[in-house]
């Protein structure tokens, strides 16, 4: 990154191709992803940006990383291991700690500000 940027904006500019999730994890024939990281520590222990993909659908036994999320656009549901389902959306602020396990399902694509920390 060339310059400081204190100000994350939501829109699309800037934003490029990622590969996060495996092609296996769309559910629709939109395969896109793309992130604008904004901010990332020398050892990218921290990382501050803006994510943006298609509908997926994941089981993770684990979630890799903390992370903090706030929805600028789009639908997703996570659901617990006790089966108790999150119908989050656009405005929606959350967390999940490093470890939870979870399936992860964007129904709408998605667009989010995220925060991360390994």
């Amino acid at each position: 990154m060339s310059k400081m940027e204190f100000k994350l904006v939501p829109d699309p500019s800037g934003m490029e191709k990622s590969d996060m999730v495996a092609a296996e994890q769309f559910t629709t024939s939109d395969h896109t992803e793309l992130n604008a990281l904004k901010f990332a520590t020398s050892d990218e222990k921290v990382l501050c940006g803006v994510w943006e993909c298609a509908p997926t659908r994941e089981e993770i036994d684990a979630y890799p990383v903390h992370e903090m999320m706030t929805l600028i656009s789009g639908k997703l549901t996570l659901t617990h291991p006790d089966g108790h389902q999150e119908h989050l959306g656009a405005g929606d602020t959350f967390f999940i700690p490093k470890g939870a396990p979870l399936v992860w399902e964007i129904t709408e694509t998605l667009r989010k500000y995220y925060m991360i920390v390994e």
